[in-house]
């Protein structure tokens, strides 16, 4: 495991993780902070992919690219066995990104004006995209029961009824950490139908779960699967952000061909080939390095969770899936500036606030521990010392 062990300087390498804090926290010297903040991981990715890369390379020639079957049979292969979803390649369309993809589909298949519906807190893309997009976002928000999150079905449903066109659903929920189970998935599904809404499944962070909680994509649960669009990539669980590789899966025809046209008329190429050879790589050889990154995880939350827990006023979710992990510090009786104060000016950390997620998110501060054990044990100390 001396690959998760490894600290390594990320510091003046355009990482926006480590390069960006100045900017992001208006603060005049980030030198000294360290950044537990966006969900990018501070692993190095597994060696079979960067041999793949490196490969790659070797041929002199870097033209334009096309998408070969096998590496849409590399997904296709890996949801399979992972998450017994069965899926045709044919259903598959490559994006850049999970949040572009998103995008496409609601500016596809919605209209300006259009009510999009979202739980909240959530990851702030599913607010900012569809109000870029001129359409109208509304809101129905998680319960809190036992550190974690429950769904509000009165809410949910008054919603949909009230001429919501599509729902996104974060499953994993981020930052929650929650993994929705079957029960409420095919509820949730199925009330998505009965008002006739497209459910837009960002499933990301789905190779991320700890036992003994299981990953149920929305696809194995929906009474019509051409009413669910599903978005899926190896960014969160293979760290490749910064390689921009996503994928959507559609399985209604009509759906893609409508997809295929909106790329069209933006001239879309698709992914380039280090993207390519990136996601197939990490689909069809990255499984073992999973396998221990998620031992690393376990780990490294149950430390926060267990030293964390114990200041006063504080209290930490453990994740279901996810690196993430909520912070209610409500008990502090501290706003929001002043915590983010204490942490940024005495603790020289940067963790991301709660209302970045919405309102509900207020008095909540999100860490990612996709750190070495080492960098957590700091980040912990750093904690500590700014509630001191």
């Amino acid at each position: 495991m001396s690959i998760f062990s490894t600290v390594f300087n990320r510091r003046n390498t355009y990482s926006a993780k480590w390069d960006m804090l100045e900017e992001v926290y208006s603060i005049n010297d980030a030198s000294e902070v360290l950044p537990m903040w966006v969900a990018d991981m501070d692993f190095a990715i597994p060696s079979v992919i960067i041999d793949a890369l490196h490969k790659r390379m070797e041929h002199p020639l870097f033209g334009y690219s096309m998408a070969p079957e096998d590496t849409k049979t590399s997904l296709t292969n890996w949801v399979g066995e992972k998450h017994q979803l069965t899926i045709e390649n044919e259903w598959i369309m490559f994006r850049q990104g999970v949040i572009p993809a998103i995008a496409d589909a609601i500016e596809a298949f919605t209209e300006i004006g259009d009510k999009i519906l979202i739980h909240t807190p959530v990851y702030p893309p599913f607010t900012s995209i569809p109000t870029n997009l001129d359409r109208k976002v509304v809101t129905s928000q998680l319960i809190e029961k036992n550190n974690s999150y429950e769904m509000d079905w009165d809410s949910f449903e008054d919603c949909l009824k009230n001429g919501v066109k599509a729902f996104i659903l974060c499953n994993p929920h981020n930052p929650g950490g929650k993994v929705w189970d079957n029960e409420d998935l095919t509820k949730m599904a199925a009330l998505c139908q009965r008002y006739n809404v497209l459910v837009l499944s960002d499933e990301i962070h789905s190779d991320l779960i700890f036992e003994p909680n299981k990953h149920i994509p929305m696809l194995n649960v929906a009474e019509d699967p051409n009413n669910v669009i599903t978005f899926f990539a190896p960014t969160k669980t293979f760290n490749l952000a910064g390689i921009q590789a996503a994928a959507m899966v559609v399985p209604d025809e009509q759906k893609r061909k409508k997809l295929e046209k909106l790329a069209m008329s933006r001239g879309y190429m698709g992914l380039n080939i280090f993207s390519l050879t990136a996601l197939q790589t990490a689909y069809e050889q990255g499984a073992p390095w999973l396998e221990e990154l998620l031992e690393v995880l376990t780990v490294n939350i149950d430390y926060v969770v267990q030293h964390l827990s114990k200041l006063d006023g504080i209290k930490v979710s453990k994740p279901e899936g996810t690196y993430l992990v909520w912070i209610d510090y409500r008990g502090t009786g501290l706003s929001e500036k002043e915590i983010m104060d204490r942490l940024l000016t005495v603790g020289k950390l940067a963790l991301e606030p709660g209302t970045k997620y919405g309102k509900s998110g207020e008095g909540f501060l999100r860490m990612n521990v996709a750190c070495p054990l080492s960098t957590v044990e700091d980040g912990v100390e750093r904690f500590v010392k700014s509630l001191q």
